[in-house]
């Protein structure tokens, strides 16, 4: 009998085969099960491959320095829509926004100026931000998504700024040691694979120069393990089973990261960009969160699942190689969460009776009709919430919170119109006759907006 261990290490040796990658590493790591590892290869050098090997994770690091924006933003250090020139004195483009910056959508060119590629030397803090007057905006800003190192280069000197210490203490300070990933750090230590390009005609695997990325470091610098990068894949899918204090940011915060603000492609939506982190929309309303990672002789996938049945708590997956042409490395992230919630699936908790619903609204639930469709209101799980009567299954209803002093009145907290208030309309005896959702007006019965009924006939 094949079990889900084979089959994910099938996958597993199936791309490192096809993809001629010298060392693949993989974990997988979910609320409900052990971690589950798989290393094939080797690692270029005298150390030998397992689930401690060090991989550079290349743009990965990207999600590490918008978490160490968005503790900025919460501690009251900045604000989303200042511009950067606010905290950094810059020759140029000061007026480009922390979130035009995070979501990659400020228009500013690739790289930082010079030929970073050719000549593999990155500039120091200060020549970097001295030749931001020759850094290029390619594109009008807010046009549409163009991906960049420079910009976040720029975010993580904001953070050391305001902070008062280097980019990489505050991260291990504020993430690393909180968070146990122990293994992540800015350099490769002693237990690092080989980055290698392999060659497109021959079996012959080049190694790749080590590079430092200076002042950019804060967009690719870090090296982990996959099991460190399972575990920050779990916390950006769920960041209460992994912070359940919220050392780390609140999940609230994290949800607002993972809120798509632009896509990457315009005619192929298969993939948004949030605050520093892509979303990759899959079957049946689930979505991976997380980011690719490249750099010399090295690609890296993170992701975390979210939504759909069979989807574990803190499911996250990370495959790390030593190829830079080795693309199934990316691919096969997104491979391994799909099929271990189709194969393993989560354990499905039996329904149990609750206490009942507050009396003051017990009376309004059930069907009411708006803009001529039917919604169910319904109390479940200490809250009232909506769903059309008509969505399919796995569409999340809107979720409502009373207002303090209130009672008649809800703030929309999620789902349809979130934001949005409800209120109910009693009649002289008490009875909720009527609600206004959004402004628009909900009845029991279906009726025109001119208030036209249909069983009424007037």
């Amino acid at each position: 009998m094949t079990t889900i261990s084979d089959r994910l290490g099938r996958m597993v040796r199936q791309a490192q085969a096809k993809g001629r990658i010298p060392a693949v590493s993989a974990a997988l790591h979910r609320a409900d099960r052990p971690l589950w590892t798989c290393a094939v290869g080797g690692t270029g050098n005298d150390t030998p491959l397992d689930p401690e090997t060090v991989f550079r994770i290349g743009s990965v690091t990207k999600t590490f320095t918008a978490v160490l924006i968005m503790q900025c933003r919460d501690d009251g250090l900045l604000d989303l829509d200042d511009p950067v020139g606010r905290h950094l004195d810059l020759p140029a483009h000061g007026e480009l926004t922390v979130r035009r910056l995070l979501s990659h959508t400020a228009g500013l060119q690739r790289e930082p100026h010079g030929d970073v590629w050719d000549s593999l030397r990155a500039p120091g803090v200060d020549e970097l931000l001295a030749d931001l007057a020759r850094a290029e905006r390619v594109l009008p800003t807010g046009r549409r998504f163009h991906y960049f190192n420079l910009g976040m280069a720029l975010l993580g000197e904001l953070v050391a700024r305001r902070r008062g210490v280097s980019w990489a203490e505050v991260l291990a300070e504020r993430v690393l040691v909180p968070l146990g990933l122990t293994a992540t750090a800015t350099g490769p230590g002693e237990r690092a694979a080989t980055g290698h390009l392999v060659d497109a005609y021959s079996d012959e695997a080049h190694p790749e120069p080590p590079t430092d990325f200076g002042a950019v470091a804060p967009a690719a610098q870090l090296w982990s393990t996959a099991t460190d990068m399972a575990r920050w894949a779990a916390f950006l899918a769920d960041p209460a089973a992994l912070d359940p204090a919220g050392a780390v940011l609140a999940p609230a915060t994290v949800e607002e990261m993972r809120w798509p603000l632009t896509t990457t492609d315009e005619s192929l939506w298969s993939a948004g960009f949030g605050l520093g982190l892509i979303l990759v929309p899959q079957a049946d309303r689930v979505t991976h969160v997380g980011h690719d990672g490249a750099m010399p002789g090295f690609l890296a996938a993170v992701y975390g699942r979210r939504g759909g049945e069979g989807t574990a708590g803190a499911m996250g997956c990370a495959v790390l190689g030593s190829s830079g042409a080795g693309v199934e490395v990316l691919d096969l992230t997104h491979a391994l969460l799909a099929a271990a919630a189709e194969h393993d699936p989560a354990e499905i908790e039996p329904w149990r009776p609750g206490p009942p619903a507050p009396a003051h609204l017990r009376g309004m639930l059930g069907r009411w009709w708006g803009e001529g469709f039917e919604q169910v209101f319904s109390w479940h799980d200490g809250a009232l919430r909506a769903r059309g009567a008509d969505d399919p299954a796995g569409k999340p209803p809107a979720v409502f919170a009373p207002l303090p002093e209130r009672p008649d009145v809800f703030r929309t907290v999620s789902g349809r119109e979130a934001g949005e208030l409800l209120r109910l309309t009693r009649d002289e005896r008490g009875v909720v006759v009527r609600m206004h959702w959004a402004t628009y007006r909900f009845t029991r019965r279906q009726e025109a907006f001119d208030g036209y009924d249909f069983r009424a006939g007037g």
